[in-house]
């Protein structure tokens, strides 16, 4: 046993093969159950895939980074809860590609924010965050306010969703452009902000 041992251990090819092996085997016994709980594959009662200016404010949202000092995942600690309000579920974040969880939080968790604030409060938030929130380290972004939204790319990218799941409707689609017509970024981002958390109705 102990030259069998040996022999793994010094041969390199065999010892990478049985490695592989092993990770393999570990990784289907931990992934392929999810396969099969459909609470984690369906969506939430209630839940909708985001609209075309929602979507757009998603991208911006993603594009400025906020991600990496905001969270949006609620972990199911009292904590948490009495903070931001009921824990997350999986089925929330069927339309969500990506993920914006995140582990940082520099701010505050904002999977419950839709609908806690005004959007002028968020608007004045997001020029000048220390107009509403005096000990703010968040950083500014007015130009937000004067950027227009480009509504070319919006039809092709709800395609490319409907391709993995998302159901938007042919009519959701061709109307989509029209709805970005004369609004600016900083529309978009107050309309993503103001959907969080309030797609999903859950029991409490």
């Amino acid at each position: 046993m102990a030259g069998g041992h040996e022999r793994i251990e010094t041969n390199l090819g065999l010892m990478l093969v049985l490695v592989l092996i092993v990770i393999s085997f570990g990784g289907l016994i931990t992934i392929t159950p999810l396969f099969f709980q459909t609470n984690l594959l369906k969506p939430v009662d209630g839940l909708e895939p985001y609209g075309a200016l929602e979507l757009e404010g998603r991208d911006i949202y993603i594009r400025e980074g906020c991600y990496t000092c905001h969270s949006q995942m609620v972990r199911p600690f009292r904590a948490e809860t009495e903070r931001y309000g009921h824990y997350s579920v999986a089925g929330e974040y069927i339309y969500d590609r990506p993920f914006q969880w995140g582990s940082k939080r520099t701010g505050p968790d904002l999977q419950r924010v839709g609908g806690r604030y005004s959007d002028e409060w968020h608007r004045v938030h997001l020029v000048n965050p220390r107009d509403v929130v005096p000990e703010s380290i968040m950083p500014g972004y007015p130009w937000l306010e004067v950027n227009a939204l480009d509504p070319a790319g919006v039809e092709g990218k709800m395609r490319t969703l409907r391709t993995l799941g998302h159901p938007y409707t042919d009519e959701q689609i061709q109307q989509a452009p029209g709805l970005l017509e004369g609004k600016t970024e900083m529309d978009a981002m107050v309309a993503y902000l103001q959907s969080l958390g309030t797609h999903v109705k859950i029991r409490r």
